[in-house]
């Protein structure tokens, strides 16, 4: 039986290895680059920020944006515009919301060149871990304080607005989420690290439930800990982890859901509690997976291949361990469910779920 089953699969694989998958069909592909050197680090629209800026005037805003600033910028300046600033007017009245804030953003943004040896060093950090790994091109760029991250087929797209936190920073101009998530330049190469992991991930995530979308978000922040040394979210840490079992309790009757509003993506929307805990429950859920796998390298492999998002909280002995009192470890070896080769393939453009 499993000769047979090896046949089929092998027989499989040379069928559909030459051609490229049906929901690839006539969609981008995404970059194949596998040398963390050969990836471009592009911080020439931060600058053209500046000229667009330093021209302008109350009365021709918009103008200025539009067509010293979108209009020339990088490949990756108008993939942030169609998918996060989305018009010069956007950006041009959050500009004016947050005069104060944009008139500080000067030096810190100035200063996202000098952490380009701490970003190069993650993505050699990921190649020794995870031998597979692509690099993209990186772009920073200036946006509408909506986003510190995404990504296309085009590469990985950082808002460096969101990393201008100084002890200056007018906080009076802020909302709660961004008190919350403004964070100083230092802390770029974290942001870069997230983003590179959800860039590996070969799994859809759109349309999945509240769990796939957790684990994926979670995963991408503690495997991008463990290539840069932090992550972005460490404040859903200090506020989760003295209340762990209680949120997993809470989460668990949601998770089969594919309403994730109560846990990610909420921006200012969250009420009592910091917005988006699902990176916490998800980076739990990987982390527990992770430290019970007796090869770290296979460990990571699997989370960033997971089929069956069940099987993995299953595997990762997550559940059983907050539903514990005893606080005996499992000692059975952690073991996922990976998809086969064949079917493992970078995303089309149009699956990629938005990311903050």
């Amino acid at each position: 039986m499993k000769r047979a089953f090896a046949l089929v699969l092998a027989l499989s694989s040379a069928f559909f290895l030459p051609k490229a998958p049906p929901a690839d069909a006539g969609k981008p592909q995404r970059e194949k680059n596998r040398d963390p050197d050969a990836a471009e680090l592009i911080v020439s629209d931060i600058d053209l920020f500046w000229k667009a800026y330093d021209g302008a005037k109350p009365e021709n805003l918009v103008e200025r944006l539009r067509e010293e600033y979108l209009k020339k910028g990088s490949v990756g300046l108008k993939e942030f515009m169609r998918v996060r600033i989305g018009s010069a007017e956007n950006l041009a009245k959050t500009i004016e919301q947050h005069p104060k804030y944009y008139a500080t953003l000067r030096d810190p943004s100035l200063k996202v060149a000098a952490h380009k040896k701490a970003i190069r060093a993650c993505l050699h950090k990921l190649k020794k871990l995870y031998e597979p790994a692509v690099f993209p091109n990186v772009y920073f760029v200036i946006g509408r304080m909506n986003s510190g991250g995404t990504l296309t087929d085009k590469g990985l797209l950082i808002g460096v607005e969101m990393y201008g936190l100084t002890k200056g920073t007018p906080m009076k101009e802020m909302d709660g989420w961004h008190k919350a998530v403004l964070k100083p330049v230092e802390e770029i190469p974290y942001i870069v690290a997230h983003e590179l992991i959800h860039y590996q991930q070969k799994f859809p995530i759109s349309g999945v439930s509240l769990l796939g979308t957790a684990i994926a978000e979670g995963g991408a922040d503690f495997v991008g800990e463990l290539i840069s040394g932090s992550m972005i979210n460490a404040h859903l840490h200090k506020y989760g982890n003295p209340r762990e079992r209680e949120l997993w309790a809470e989460f668990k009757k949601q998770m089969d859901g594919k309403d994730v509003s109560n846990w990610l993506f909420q921006g200012d929307r969250a009420k009592d509690r910091p917005a988006d805990l699902g990176y916490y429950v998800g980076y739990k859920i990987c982390e527990s997976f992770y430290k019970q796998a007796a090869d770290k390298n296979e460990a990571i492999k699997a989370i960033l291949e997971i089929r069956d998002f069940k099987d993995f909280l299953r595997s990762s002995k997550y559940e059983q361990r907050m539903e514990k009192t005893s606080g005996v470890r499992d000692p059975s070896p952690a073991r996922v469910t990976m998809l086969p080769a064949f079917f493992r393939f970078p995303l089309p453009e149009f699956m990629i779920f938005p990311k903050s």
